[in-house]
C-alpha cells in the first residue's frame, strides 16, 4: 500500500474515533437529562401555581420518595436489596424476648423518622401552595384594598396526634383508627406518633416521653409550633389483667358502681391522671400555644372477642369473678368508663385543654364494635367527625368545613 493510501485510511479511521466518541458522549448526556428531568419531576409538580388538595400533596410526596429511593443505589454502584426478615428463634428466652422488642422499638423509631419527613414535606408544599377547599382569611383593618380583596392565605392547622390504637388501628379495611379518618375530613396531614396497645404510662415514660418533647419543643417540621395535640390514653390502663384486682367477685345485691373496688380503682385512675398531668406541664413548658385535646372512650361491651391472637381484654376479669352474664358486666364497663372520662374533663381546668366526651355514640351492641376495645369502621369514621367538630370550633376557618 502506497504511504498516500495509508495516509487516508489513518485520516478516516481517526475520524472515525472522533465521532464515535462524540456519539458516547451526546449519549451520556441525553441519559443524564432524561434522568435529571424524570429526578425533577416531583419537584416541577410541586411547583405549578394553585392549592392542592391533602391527597395531591401526598401523592407528589410519595413520587418524590420513590424516585430518590430509586437513584440512591444506582448513585453508589449497589442494586437495592429487600431488608430480610428475622428468623424465628428455636426457642423463647429472656434473651430472645429481649432482643425482639429491641428490634421492634428500633422499628418503630425508623417508622417515626420516615412519618416526620413525609408530614415535613406534605405540609411544606401545602403551606406553599395552598390548601384547596380553605377560604382565605379576613382581612384585617388597615390592610390595603388590593391585598384585602384576595383575603389572608390561610394558614393550615399543624396537627400532632399521639396515643393507643384508637388513633392506630392496624387492622385491614378499618381505615387505621381515628387518625386517618380524621386526615380526610381536615384536608391536612397530621403527624401520627400513636402506637396500638400503647399505655399511658409508658407514653409519658422516659424513651417516648423524649420522642414527645422533641416535637413540642422543636415545634412542627414545617415551620412554627403545633397548634394542637391529640391525644388518646389511658385504656389499656385499666383492663386486662391487671383489671381483676379492683372488681370484686359478683354480688346480686350490690349495685354495678358497688362491684368495683374503689379505693383500688381510683389508684388506677389516678396514675393515668399522673401522665395526663405530666404531658400538661410538658406542654405548658416547651409549647404554651398549643391545645391539647382528650378523648374518653365509648361503653365497651365485655362479649370475649380479641383481635389477631390479642385480647380478650375485658371478658376473663368477670368470667373470675363470676359475673353471671354480659349485661351485668357491662353496667360496671360502663360506670369504669363513665369515672375514667369524668377524670379527664375535671383537666379543662387547665389552660388550653379541650375534652371530647363522646360516650353514648355508638349504639350498645356488639354489631357496633370490631371488637371488646375498638369500633368497627363506621364507629370511627364517626368519632373522627366528632373530632373534626371540636377542630372547627377551637380553629375556625383552619381546616375543611
Amino acid at each position: 500500500m502506497s504511504k498516500t493510501k495509508k495516509g487516508e485510511s489513518k485520516a478516516k479511521a481517526e475520524k472515525k474515533g472522533k465521532a464515535d466518541k462524540q456519539a458516547v458522549a451526546t449519549t451520556k448526556h441525553n441519559t443524564k437529562t432524561k434522568a435529571g428531568r424524570s429526578a425533577a419531576a416531583p419537584r416541577s409538580a410541586a411547583a405549578s401555581a394553585g392549592p392542592v388538595t391533602l391527597a395531591q400533596a401526598k401523592a407528589w410526596v410519595a413520587a418524590k420518595r420513590a424516585v430518590a429511593s430509586k437513584a440512591a443505589p444506582r448513585a453508589k454502584g449497589v442494586a437495592a436489596k429487600p431488608l430480610a426478615k428475622p428468623a424465628p428463634p428455636a426457642a423463647m428466652t429472656p434473651g430472645t424476648v429481649a432482643i425482639e422488642r429491641q428490634r421492634l422499638d428500633q422499628q418503630h423509631r425508623q417508622a417515626v423518622k420516615q412519618q416526620v419527613r413525609d408530614y415535613k414535606a406534605t405540609m411544606t408544599l401545602m403551606k406553599q401552595r395552598g390548601v384547596k377547599g380553605l377560604q382565605p382569611e379576613p382581612a384585617a383593618k388597615g390592610v390595603k384594598a388590593a391585598r384585602a380583596t384576595k383575603g389572608l392565605p390561610v394558614r393550615p392547622l399543624q396537627i400532632l396526634a399521639e396515643g393507643d390504637s384508637w388513633f392506630d388501628y392496624p387492622v385491614p379495611l378499618f381505615g387505621g383508627g381515628v387518625i386517618p379518618h380524621l386526615e380526610h375530613r381536615v384536608g391536612l396531614p397530621i403527624l401520627n406518633l400513636a402506637k396500638a396497645g400503647d399505655e399511658v404510662r409508658y407514653m409519658m415514660g422516659v424513651a417516648e416521653r423524649k420522642i414527645l418533647a422533641k416535637q413540642l419543643q422543636e415545634g412542627c417540621p414545617a415551620g412554627g409550633h403545633w397548634d394542637v395535640l391529640l391525644f388518646s390514653g389511658g385504656g389499656n390502663d385499666i383492663v386486662d389483667n391487671p383489671m381483676a384486682l379492683w372488681i370484686k367477685n359478683f354480688d346480686p345485691a350490690l349495685k354495678p358502681q358497688e362491684q368495683i373496688h374503689t379505693a383500688r380503682f381510683e389508684a388506677a385512675l389516678a396514675l393515668v391522671r399522673a401522665g395526663y398531668e405530666d404531658l400538661i406541664t410538658l406542654r405548658d413548658r416547651l409549647s404554651p400555644d398549643t391545645w391539647l385535646v382528650f378523648h374518653g372512650y365509648d361503653f365497651a361491651i365485655p362479649d370475649g372477642r380479641g383481635i389477631c391472637h390479642l385480647g380478650p381484654w375485658l371478658k376473663p376479669t368477670f368470667d373470675l369473678r363470676g359475673f353471671p352474664d354480659r349485661d351485668s358486666a357491662f353496667a360496671v364497663v360502663k360506670v369504669m368508663l363513665q369515672q375514667f372520662a369524668a377524670m379527664l374533663q375535671s383537666l379543662e381546668s387547665h389552660s388550653l385543654v379541650s375534652f371530647i366526651n363522646a360516650q353514648g355514640t355508638l349504639a350498645p351492641e356488639p354489631a357496633s364494635w370490631h371488637n371488646e376495645l375498638h369500633p368497627g369502621r363506621a364507629g370511627f369514621k364517626r368519632f373522627s367527625e366528632i373530632f373534626h367538630e371540636r377542630l372547627k370550633t377551637l380553629f375556625p376557618g383552619r381546616v375543611l368545613p
